[in-house]
């Protein structure tokens, strides 16, 4: 099966996930806090999707060369992908953070008009999640993991 020998394609998944784990020690170096809910989740440094587009892109530079279509594909792919995370998902991050604080003053408000019957209904509302992007250094640090990653894998193991 090709599947099982398509090394960019490797490359690329072997850099989310070590993107995503290396997150949870860099959480902790700034918190003292162990939170394994990072391994699984967006947002954060480095950035695993910039991580996955970079390694991908060099990748596939190392298969075809940087002069090949598929190349100019994988790079055009990768600036739209790391472009969207710390823009339009960073910013969504940041309303989703105004409007969680909107939604706990206006609960605030009520309850000191009147005692809500269901108050325990009204606790169960979920937040939204504030972490969807990444901030342009998340973006940056997520990019040169994926590159350092395709380097070191192609020059020493594949």
């Amino acid at each position: 099966m090709d599947l099982f020998h398509n090394a960019p394609l490797w490359v690329a998944v072997f850099s989310i996930f070590f993107a995503q784990f290396v997150k949870i020690p860099i959480h902790f170096l700034a918190t003292k806090k162990v939170d394994w809910r990072l391994f699984t989740s967006t947002g954060g440094m480095p950035s695993s999707h910039s991580a996955a587009v970079s390694s991908l892109t060099t990748a596939i530079g190392f298969e075809h060369g940087t002069g090949s279509s598929i190349f100019a594909v994988s790079a055009v792919f990768a600036i739209i992908v790391m472009f969207d995370a710390s823009g339009v998902r960073f910013q969504a991050g940041q309303q989703a953070v105004v409007i969680n604080q909107m939604r706990s003053d206006f609960r605030n408000f009520i309850q000191t008009t009147k005692e809500w019957p269901q108050k325990d209904e009204q606790q169960k509302i979920e937040e939204l999640k504030t972490l969807l992007g990444h901030k342009p250094s998340e973006v940056y640090a997520g990019a040169l993991t994926g590159i350092l990653l395709a380097v070191f894998l192609y020059t020493l193991i594949l």
